[in-house]
C-alpha cells in the first residue's frame, strides 16, 4: 500500500474513531454550525468537543475558543462551518496545530460550476494532500460512527440509529442522513458508520470503502454514488472487496439524461455511460440497485445470510396466492424453485392432512400458525437442490421464535416476506430484532434473492480465475516487444487512421488480418492483385472512412482483372472529393461469421472493450456485451455468451462452429493494446472480423482507429 493511501487510512480512522473534536464556526442557533455541535456533544461516546467561534466565551455549556491555535490539544477532527472564502484559512491553521482530519460542512465550491470554485476546490484537495489533513468534503453533513456512538455531522436528525454492519457511504449527506437513515430505523437495519462525501475535493467514496474493508464491525458496504471521481480506483478497491467478501450494494445516479445533468449540478460529478458502468460493475462484482428500499433490504440479506452453496429457492406461506406470486416473481427473474422430493411431498401431505399444497411453492393454510410449522419449513429447507428459504407470511410472536429459532439452527440462507402490517406490534418487531432479512414486496423479495445468488456466484468465479492473476485488474500482460509498439504509436500522428494504418497497428499486436497492400495507380493496383491471387477486394482507403460500401467505395468477390478494372474506375470515380490514402487491395476471405470487436475510452474507467454482431446487425440491434480494460479469458467467454447472435458462432441451423478459441484470443489481444495504449488510443473498430469455422481462426476485414491529439 503506497504512503498517500496509509496517510488516507489513517486520517479515516482518526475522523471516524475521534476522541477529540474541534467545531470552526459553531453557533448557538441550530443552522449547521450549531447542530454539528449539538450531536457531537449528544454523542454517546466521550469526546472532547471545542467549539471555536472568536464570538462567544461558551456555547451549550462547552467553552468555546477565539481560534484553533487556543485550543489545548491537536483534535482528531475539526469540522469546518464557516464561508467558503475563510475554509483555506481555517486548513492552515488545521495543519499549524496538528489536527488529525477534517470535515468541510461548507458549500460553495465545484457544485456551483463557476471556474474560481473549482479552482478554489482543487486548491482545498491539494493542500489536504500535501499537509497531511484529509479530508471530507466540502458540501457535506459529516459521518457517523454509530457502533462506538459518535456523531459528526450537521443533520438536523442529530443523534440517533440503531448498530448493525453495514456501512453507508454517500456523496449526499441529504440522503444519508435522512432516507436512508429514517428507514433504515423503521426497518430495524443498523449501521456501522454513515459518511457524506459530498464534493469529494481530497478524499472519496473510493477511500472511505477501503477503510470499511478493514473495519471488523463491517460487513456490507451501501453506497449511494452520483460520479465517480475516479473510475479506476473504485475498481481497485471493488477487488479487494470481493478478495475479502465484503459486498459493495450500490444506487448509482445516471441511468438518463435527466439523472446525468441532476448528478452533475450537484456534485459536479461526470456519470458517464451507464451501460460502461453496468459492465464494470458486473465484472468487478458491484450490486446494483434502483431504489432506497432496494439498498437497505439487500445489504441486510448479505449481511445476515450464509453462501448459499446451491441456487435453489424454496417458498412457504400460509397462503397459495402469496406463495404462487412469490413464486412467480422468482420464476421471472430466472431463480430455480426446484420440486420437492417424494419423500419430502409424502411428510408435508401428512402434517397437512389433505389441505393446501405439498409443493414448491407450499401452501399450508393454517398449519403456519401450529406447532407443525418449525417442520414444515425443516423439510422445505432441507432439500439438497435448496440453498434459500423463504417463508411469506404475517405472524404473531409466537410464530416469529419459530422462523428465528430455524434460522439459527439451519445452515441455509432464510429471507421473510412480511405480508401482514408494516406497523404491527406482534412478530414484525421481533423479526427486526433478530436481524431476519425483511422484504415487503414478492418482487423485491426476488430481486434481492437473484442479487445474493449472483453475488456469491460471481464472488467464487473471481477467486478462482484471478487466483494467479498478476496486477489489479486481471493477468493482461504485455511483452517488451508490444510495449515497444506502444512506444512508437507516436509515428502514426493522430486522429483517424486510414484502413492501412489500423491493420498495420492491429498487425504489431499480432491479431490477424486480411492480407492486402495499398496502390495508387491503375498499374500498381492490377500488379497487387495478381501477386494475392483472385478473388481480392477493392477499396478506398481514407483516414476515418466510414460505411464505405453505402458510399460506393468497396468493391468484393472480384474474379479477374476484366472486374478488378471496372471496380478501380467506379472506386476511383465515386472517390471524387475525398482523395483517399491510395486504393487497398486485399485478398477475399468467406465463410466465416462476422462480428465487431473494438475499444474505446471511458472517462472515468478507462479502455473498454465492446463486443458484438458484426456488420449491420450491431447498428440495428445494439446487442453488445462490454467490459473495462484488461480483461482475462473468462471475462472475455463471458462476453461472448452475452450477446444473442453467440447461436450463430454455435452453429445455429446447420451453420458451421465457429472458431470461439481464436476470437477469445483476438479479444484478448484489443484488451492488451487498449490497456498499453491507455489515452492515446481513442476508439478502435474491427467491424467486421470474420470468426471462420472451428480451427480456422479469424480475419479482420475492417479497421477504424483514432489515436488522440
Amino acid at each position: 500500500m503506497g504512503e498517500s493511501q496509509n496517510q488516507a487510512l489513517g486520517s479515516i480512522h482518526r475522523m471516524l474513531n475521534a476522541e477529540s473534536i474541534a467545531v470552526v464556526g459553531a453557533t448557538p442557533r441550530l443552522q449547521y454550525g450549531g447542530r454539528f455541535l449539538s450531536a457531537a456533544l449528544n454523542s454517546s461516546a466521550d469526546l472532547r468537543v471545542y467549539p471555536v467561534n472568536p464570538r462567544y466565551d461558551e456555547l451549550m455549556g462547552v467553552r468555546c475558543y477565539p481560534e484553533l491555535k487556543e485550543l489545548p490539544e491537536s483534535p482528531d477532527l475539526v469540522a469546518i462551518i464557516v464561508t467558503y472564502d475563510r475554509v483555506m484559512d481555517i486548513m492552515e491553521g488545521c495543519a499549524e496545530v496538528g489536527a488529525g482530519s477534517a470535515i468541510i460542512i461548507s458549500a460553495g465550491f465545484a457544485e456551483r460550476d463557476v471556474n474560481e470554485r473549482r479552482d478554489l476546490q482543487l486548491q482545498l484537495g491539494d493542500f489536504a494532500r500535501s499537509s497531511g489533513v484529509r479530508v471530507c468534503g466540502p458540501n457535506c453533513l459529516g459521518v457517523a460512527n454509530i457502533h462506538s456512538g459518535i456523531w459528526a455531522t450537521s443533520s438536523s436528525r442529530g443523534s440517533g440509529g440503531l448498530t448493525g454492519p453495514i456501512a453507508l457511504v454517500s456523496q449526499s449527506g441529504a440522503s444519508a442522513f435522512g432516507p436512508f437513515l429514517s428507514r433504515s430505523v423503521d426497518r430495524g437495519i443498523g449501521y456501522s458508520y454513515i459518511v457524506s462525501t459530498g464534493n469529494e475535493a481530497d478524499l472519496d467514496c473510493s477511500d472511505f470503502i477501503r477503510y470499511m474493508l478493514k473495519d471488523p464491525h463491517t460487513k456490507v458496504i451501501a453506497c449511494f454514488v452520483e460520479g465517480f471521481k475516479d473510475g479506476r480506483k473504485f475498481l481497485e478497491v471493488a477487488r479487494q472487496a470481493q478478495e475479502v467478501g465484503k459486498p459493495i450494494v450500490m444506487i448509482k445516479v445516471g441511468r438518463s439524461s435527466l439523472g446525468s445533468e441532476a448528478a452533475r449540478s450537484h456534485t459536479a460529478a461526470l456519470t458517464g455511460s451507464d451501460s460502461v458502468h453496468d459492465a464494470a460493475f458486473k465484472q468487478y462484482g458491484v450490486i446494483r440497485v434502483e431504489d432506497y428500499d432496494a439498498l437497505l433490504e439487500v445489504s441486510q440479506l448479505l449481511a445476515f445470510s450464509p453462501e448459499p452453496m446451491v441456487d435453489g429457492v424454496s417458498v412457504v406461506s400460509h397462503s397459495g396466492g402469496i406463495s404462487s406470486l412469490t413464486a412467480d416473481k422468482c420464476g421471472q427473474l430466472g431463480l430455480n424453485l426446484p420440486e420437492l422430493k417424494p419423500d419430502s411431498r409424502d411428510e408435508l401431505d401428512g402434517i397437512l392432512k389433505g389441505f393446501g399444497s405439498a409443493a414448491n411453492p407450499a401452501d399450508v393454510t393454517g398449519f403456519a400458525n401450529s406447532e407443525s410449522f418449525p417442520r414444515i419449513m425443516e423439510v422445505m429447507a432441507n432439500d439438497p437442490e435448496v440453498g434459500t428459504l423463504v417463508v411469506a407470511s404475517g405472524m404473531g410472536d409466537s410464530q416469529a421464535q419459530q422462523v428465528i429459532d430455524l434460522r439459527e439452527q439451519t445452515s441455509k440462507a432464510l429471507a421473510f416476506l412480511w405480508t401482514g402490517s408494516q406497523t404491527a406490534v406482534e412478530g414484525l418487531p421481533m423479526l427486526k430484532e433478530a436481524n431476519v432479512p425483511l422484504f415487503y414486496q414478492p418482487e423485491s423479495l426476488a430481486k434481492g434473492l437473484g442479487a445474493l445468488l449472483q453475488y456469491h456466484r460471481q464472488r467464487r468465479t473471481f477467486l478462482d480465475e484471478h487466483a494467479a492473476s498478476v496486477g489489479s485488474a486481471g493477468g493482461s500482460t504485455l511483452t517488451r516487444e508490444q510495449e515497444q509498439h506502444a512506444e512508437d504509436l507516436q509515428a502514426l500522428g493522430s486522429g483517424p487512421l486510414s484502413e492501412f494504418e489500423a491493420k498495420s497497428l492491429l498487425s504489431r499486436w499480432n491479431i490477424p488480418v486480411a492480407r492486402g497492400k495499398t496502390a495508387g495507380t491503375w498499374t500498381e493496383v492490377s500488379g497487387v492483385a495478381h501477386d494475392l491471387g483472385y478473388p481480392v477486394v477493392l477499396k478506398a482507403n481514407s483516414p476515418g472512412l466510414l460505411h464505405k460500401t453505402e458510399a460506393g467505395l468497396v468493391d468484393v468477390g472480384i474474379k479477374d482483372q476484366d472486374e478488378l478494372r471496372l471496380a478501380y474506375e467506379r472506386i476511383t470515380s465515386a472517390a471524387g472529393a475525398i482523395n483517399p490514402d491510395g486504393l487497398l487491395v486485399e485478398e477475399m476471405v468467406e465463410g466465416g461469421t462476422e462480428v465487431i470487436v473494438g475499444s474505446f475510452r471511458d472517462p472515468h474507467f478507462g479502455p473498454v472493450l465492446l463486443f458484438g454482431m458484426g456488420g449491420t446487425f450491431v447498428e440495428l440491434y445494439q446487442d453488445v456485451a462490454l467490459r473495462v480494460c484488461p480483461v482475462i479469458e473468462g471475462d472475455v467467454r463471458r462476453m461472448v455468451e452475452e450477446v444473442k447472435g453467440v447461436k450463430l458462432l454455435r452453429g445455429f441451423r446447420g451453420r458451421p462452429l465457429a472458431d470461439i478459441d481464436a476470437l477469445v484470443d483476438v479479444m484478448l489481444k484489443v484488451s492488451s493494446m487498449a490497456t498499453a495504449l491507455q489515452d492515446s488510443l481513442v476508439e478502435l473498430d474491427i467491424n467486421p472480423l470474420l470468426v471462420l469455422p472451428q480451427g480456422q481462426g479469424v480475419k479482420v476485414l475492417d479497421a477504424l482507429a483514432v489515436l488522440a491529439s
